[in-house]
């Protein structure tokens, strides 16, 4: 490996790397330790439970070796799928056509990290009084699993950092606020029979029906009641299923059914509030009415994954900072979520900007613009030399 890879390089090496959430990452993860390595940059892995997966977190220490304080620059290094995509080019190498690199991967949101690796020499040679930190996950596309891990881990050691910017696909543009994901799987549980029998049976997706209508209900009240911001692209709390599966046959009563459904909050709503309007539907009516069919009905609801949301105020030190490097001054908040409501639990105050667009990410021939990594490489210089 070369001791200096530009952006393109590394963006190059790091696509190569099938990352889709199934599979692992270790070996990217490896490749960017030993990339540090040849910098003297020691690197932190930090294992899944299953040891399939890792996080990384490096320090690049001021110029007097101080490693507290600080700004991170987190990226997450899984990808979504690109199966029943069709594809130009071949999604795992870096293709250029028109300016654009093409790749799963390349957007959202290899290009940020492919940067702030690229320029990691740039950095140490900078007079700086306060460290850099990158932090790289596992897992934030299904539910920011990676992150809360490694953020354990550095909180138990007392790392504290002054603020941090996740370098999503933003256009390079500052997003300051995001919605909280809450994602659930629901099993429901009824009775087998012949379908001319009905009352001999429970049937289960007819069940799984009513609860999914009652959960659009539920969107829908928010939609024209709110509350709203609408400061958001989205500006109210929005609650969906998006996959079910049952049934065996079509002249058979569905003994089982399973959906996935999540909602996406504005800051600041209790979870807690939102989903036990789902809760005591199905405990006060629904549940109910099954046993009267079948006493032994159920309904299983498992909480998959959840990220909170994020709201960083303006008058936040790295609020200022990004908007003075960057030279803008909108107020931006997103429906999407990202790993930024994770560091701003612990503690650190985070804002959301990067090189791509969200509207390119997890399209077939994703892409990100030359122009938008050269920009995005001015703006972590800019970083650094303020830290000087």
């Amino acid at each position: 490996m070369h001791t200096r890879l530009t952006t393109r390089q590394w963006l190059e090496r790091l696509v190569s790397f099938d990352t889709t959430s199934r599979n692992s990452n270790l070996e990217l993860i490896d490749f960017v330790r030993e990339g540090l390595e040849h910098h003297r940059i020691a690197s932190e892995v930090i294992r899944s439970p299953d040891g399939r997966k890792a996080n990384l977190f490096a320090t690049l220490p001021a110029a007097d070796g101080r490693t507290d304080g600080g700004i991170v620059l987190s990226g997450h290094t899984d990808v979504v799928p690109v199966d029943g995509q069709a594809w130009s080019s071949d999604p795992f190498r870096l293709d250029e056509r028109d300016g654009k690199l093409f790749a799963r991967g390349s957007c959202d949101m290899k290009g940020f990290i492919a940067t702030a690796l690229a320029l990691v020499p740039d950095f140490l040679a900078m007079p700086r009084r306060k460290p850099i930190h990158l932090a790289f996950s596992y897992d934030e596309e299904v539910g920011c699993v990676g992150a809360p891990v490694m953020l354990a881990e550095l909180k138990r050691r007392g790392l504290r950092a002054e603020g941090c910017v996740v370098g999503e696909p933003t256009g390079m543009q500052v997003v300051v606020a995001h919605k909280g994901i809450n994602l659930y799987r629901c099993r429901v549980h009824g009775k087998a029979a012949h379908s001319s029998l009905t009352p001999q049976g429970c049937n289960a997706i007819e069940y799984a029906a009513r609860m999914i209508c009652r959960i659009r209900d539920i969107a829908d009240r928010y939609r024209a009641q709110g509350p709203y911001d609408e400061c958001f692209d989205v500006p109210f709390t929005t609650l969906t299923t998006n996959q079910i599966q049952g049934g065996i046959a079509v002249n058979t009563i569905p003994e089982s059914c399973e959906f996935s459904y999540e909602f996406r909050n504005l800051p600041g709503m209790s979870t807690t509030e939102i989903h036990a309007q789902v809760e005591r539907y199905v405990q006060e009516e629904l549940l109910p009415r099954m046993r009267r069919e079948y006493e032994a009905a159920g309904i299983d609801i498992e909480p998959i994954a959840a990220a909170p949301g994020m709201e960083t105020a303006e008058q936040e030190a790295v609020t200022r900072l990004v908007r003075a490097l960057t030279g803008d001054q909108a107020v931006r908040k997103v429906a999407y979520g990202t790993e930024g409501g994770l560091f701003q639990q612990v503690g650190i105050p985070t804002v959301i900007c990067g090189p791509g667009h969200i509207a390119h990410a997890h399209k077939p021939d994703e892409f990100v613009d030359l122009a938008q990594l050269a920009s995005c490489e001015s703006f972590l210089r800019k970083l650094g030399q303020s830290l000087a």
